[in-house]
């Protein structure tokens, strides 16, 4: 069997365009053109039958090189810790108040786009700060 090498993360969520917005600007990645034949993805929407528009949203990276991210409406609402999480690497090689710089100041840029600090993990030499996207998925930035 050939190694796959290409996936893609799913989020369920409640709010699909929402989240992959804020993920696009997490991540700089870009919501793909829509299907042949719209102009635009809220004429494609318009299209769908009632209950399956804004079902769902993607969004990957301009370069080609990080997974693709999917977002799917579902009906239940988060109730416990995610199993897995994602960690935004800002801060790779930096170490010490650096790192911590780093951190803070990327922290504070998330933030300002809806994300919730929850608390930084500190030990005077290696950080990471755990946040929550916009609809309270973990995620750390490291």
């Amino acid at each position: 069997m050939p190694l796959i090498r290409e996936f893609q993360v799913t989020f369920d969520c409640a709010d699909p365009e929402r989240v992959a917005r804020f993920w696009c600007e997490v991540l700089g990645y870009a919501v793909p053109p829509p299907p042949g034949g719209f102009a635009t993805w809220a004429e494609y929407d318009r299209s769908r039958p009632a209950e399956e528009r804004g079902a769902w949203c993607a969004c990957a990276d301009p370069s080609g090189d990080g997974p693709r991210l999917y977002f799917q409406r579902v009906p239940e609402g988060k109730v416990v810790k995610n199993r897995v999480h994602l960690d935004v690497r800002v801060a790779t090689g930096l170490v010490g108040e650096e790192r911590l710089a780093a951190l803070e100041a990327e922290c504070t840029r998330l933030v300002a786009l809806g994300a919730v600090r929850e608390r930084l993990l500190y030990d005077g030499h290696d950080a990471c700060i755990v946040m929550r996207d916009v609809e309270g998925n973990e995620f750390c930035l490291d």
